[in-house]
């Protein structure tokens, strides 16, 4: 993709502030990398079984990687919510796939205001307009990975080529453009590897002919998990479209029809080999072929998301950006690569739980694993601590400066409050909350009054929920346990100030999660350098 230069140096002017930048500002440039649904067990520094991600792993070798880090809500705007405000979801007003107020307070407004050149690019999802950012290019709603349209200021404008390459060469050029004068916080949010999972070209070959090793959990029975997961519909068995196999409609079926059979979940599947004879698979066979044609087309966007930090990483250290700038990588929320039998994320279990997250930077021990729990609360505390800025009282997140330059303070968090509001929602997943601690973990599924207990030094798989026999749970380990952590779940609720507001929601609000952005001029096609010159006219 040619970058036009003399639009670029347009940008410039159009970007330097009013007030006089001081030249001598040493402070750190911050850049966010953030993924939608990366797992973190799809990252080979994490012990990945199924790829090797070489390029984010470069930040894990020359910084930190954190072993327990984990989201509040798992699903993608609440998460996003959460992230630029430092706050849980009952305070955030974003529980669900609702508008976010872009009048709050959030990060990008606080390094803004102390002189950080903000920008914003990519994957947004948060039906507003972003403010706080000098420049921003986000993507309407989920966008697509191909030949994406984006949002700029009072514009529409659309670029072609693969959503994944597209962003991080938009991230290049806003380095290049930046104010030099200034440090920057960029957040640079990729779409991948978000469904449908429509790899480039490239990952797409790579990985077509790959067999995939099945998680120890795909066949899982719920067998003492009765109150939400027998209902869910978020199964590699028996969820996955057509279209998310990938499958080829009928030639002569278009519109309306072509779509119902794109969107129709298959209960068996005709497969040519290539010798041109042909098999019909049902049954185990067919949720095997399932789980491949799911997990190659996951991992090759993964496989993109990784190319595209590797450019962005070659860039730093090629433009000398590197030794001063702080890179973080983390994802929105957990994700099922098959664990448990599902897809998705939404669930308290493990999968969906974790994140990853990556750090690297000035004073930052390369190869460090810090152990101590970091929740999405804490990033936006984290950025603010490292600008040398003070962290308002309305941020319920904790910085994680201390845990980066290795020392855990006495005090720290041992517990961890979740909540998912969404009931029933995409995917019949219920609405439940739970506290996780070091060793275990209790859900609570509210509006059926059904606990489920684990002990995850024991049971790190979340396949015996303690609670299910009725003479387990009143053994007195457990029930001295059970006790425990209800006490502990209810201090974290009154010390989050959660008062249960959203409790009774189901599927609100009603309408579009993507939210109206208002009335834009379509700027038609354009190249990476023309969308930035677009971003920074306003």
């Amino acid at each position: 993709m040619k970058l036009h230069h003399a639009l670029a140096a347009t940008l410039l002017l159009l970007t330097i502030p009013a007030r006089a930048a001081d030249p001598k500002d040493s402070r750190p440039n911050i850049l966010f990398i953030f993924s939608d649904d990366h797992a973190q067990h799809a990252i080979s520094a994490y012990g990945s079984r199924v790829n090797q991600t070489p390029n984010i792993d470069r930040l894990a070798t020359g910084g930190a990687r954190f072993l327990n880090a984990f989201v509040t809500n798992s699903i993608c705007t609440p998460s996003r919510a959460t992230l630029i405000t430092g706050q849980y979801s009952h305070l955030n007003g974003v529980p669900v796939f609702n508008r976010f107020d872009g009048a709050r307070d959030n990060v990008a407004k606080h390094l803004q205001a102390a002189g950080y050149h903000t920008g914003m690019i990519g994957k947004w999802h948060l039906g507003s307009d972003p403010t706080g950012f000098d420049r921003w290019i986000v993507l309407p709603g989920q966008g697509v990975y191909w030949n994406p349209s984006f949002l700029v200021p009072g514009r529409t404008l659309r670029i072609e080529g693969h959503c994944t390459a597209i962003t991080a060469d938009l991230g290049i050029e806003w380095l290049r453009t930046r104010p030099a004068d200034r440090p920057f916080f960029l957040m640079l949010h990729q779409k991948a590897p978000h469904r449908p999972w429509e790899p480039d070209l490239k990952n797409q070959a790579l990985f077509k002919n790959r067999t995939i090793p099945e998680p120890d959990t795909l066949w899982d029975d719920y067998a003492t998990r009765p109150a939400a997961l027998p209902e869910n519909r978020q199964t590699v068995a028996h969820d996955l479209t057509r279209r998310d196999l990938k499958m080829t409609p009928p030639q002569e079926l278009t519109g309306r029809a072509k779509a119902e059979w794109l969107n129709t979940k298959p209960e068996s599947v005709e497969i040519t080999a290539p010798d041109g004879s042909k098999t019909t698979l049902t049954g185990k066979e067919l949720i095997k072929w399932k789980y491949q044609r799911y997990m190659q087309d996951y991992l090759a966007c993964v496989q993109g998301v990784d190319d595209s930090v590797g450019k962005v990483l070659d860039y730093l250290e090629e433009s000398g950006l590197a030794r001063n700038t702080y890179v973080f990588y983390c994802a929105d929320n957990g994700w099922y690569l098959g664990d448990l039998g599902l897809y998705d994320k939404r669930f308290m279990y493990e999968p969906g739980l974790r994140m990853p997250l990556l750090v690297r930077g000035p004073g930052i021990k390369p190869g460090s694993t810090p152990g101590a729990m970091a929740a999405n609360i804490d990033l936006a505390p984290t950025f603010l601590d490292l600008a040398g800025l003070t962290i308002p009282a309305s941020m319920q997140g904790v910085s994680l400066v201390p845990l980066l330059r290795g020392h855990t303070p006495e005090h720290w968090r041992t517990s961890l409050y979740y909540r998912y509001y969404h009931d029933p929602g995409d995917h019949n997943t219920r609405a439940h909350l739970g506290v996780r601690t070091q060793t275990h973990k209790l859900v609570y599924y509210w509006k059926k009054k059904a606990y489920e207990l684990y002990d995850l030094v024991h049971d790190p798989r979340e396949q015996h929920n303690l609670l299910f026999d009725p003479a387990e749970a009143k053994r007195p380990e457990v029930a001295r346990q059970f006790a425990e952590l209800k006490a502990e779940l209810a201090r974290l609720r009154a010390h989050y100030k959660d008062d249960g507001q959203y409790a009774d929601q189901t599927d609100w609000p009603p309408g579009s999660s993507d939210g109206p952005f208002g009335t834009r001029q379509n700027l038609g096609n354009k190249t990476v350098a023309e969308a930035i010159a677009a971003a920074g006219a306003h």
